[in-house]
């Protein structure tokens, strides 16, 4: 097994069940604008360990989103700020373009999905 800098398996098999995507301050919008359905942003950082429990768990988890858009909060400034993260990990939900808001859960499938449900309840915006 090999790992990349941030000590993630890169040839094995993901057993995520859902699509996976890394963005970045440079095409974190145009990405988000042209995904359909349902995308759950994740803020992590490496020397999180919280951070590395929900990135080893919610891949696995059966969750009602279509994908999984994780940001590095060490190298994304921008989008930390215009986010207002101060927590980590910190989860916001989007569909098909449209912000949701933040979602605060315990990172279990049946309490992820109610709060995943609850801020698709509510009205959309912009993203930030």
């Amino acid at each position: 097994m090999n790992t990349d800098s941030l000590c993630r398996p890169f040839d094995i098999v993901s057993p995520s069940i859902v699509v996976e995507s890394e963005l970045t301050d440079f095409d974190a919008d145009q990405r988000l604008l042209a995904m359909n359905g349902v995308s759950l942003v994740i803020f992590t950082s490496v020397g999180c360990a919280s951070c590395r429990f929900a990135r080893e768990q919610l891949p696995r988890l059966d969750l009602a989103i279509d994908q999984l858009c994780w940001i590095d909060a060490a190298d994304n400034g921008g989008l930390v700020e215009r986010y207002e993260v101060f927590h980590l990990p910190a989860l916001f939900v989007v569909r098909d373009g449209e912000f949701f808001g933040a979602v605060q859960s315990r990172l279990t499938d049946t309490e992820l999905n109610q709060a995943v449900s609850q801020a698709l309840s509510r009205i959309a915006e912009e993203l930030p």
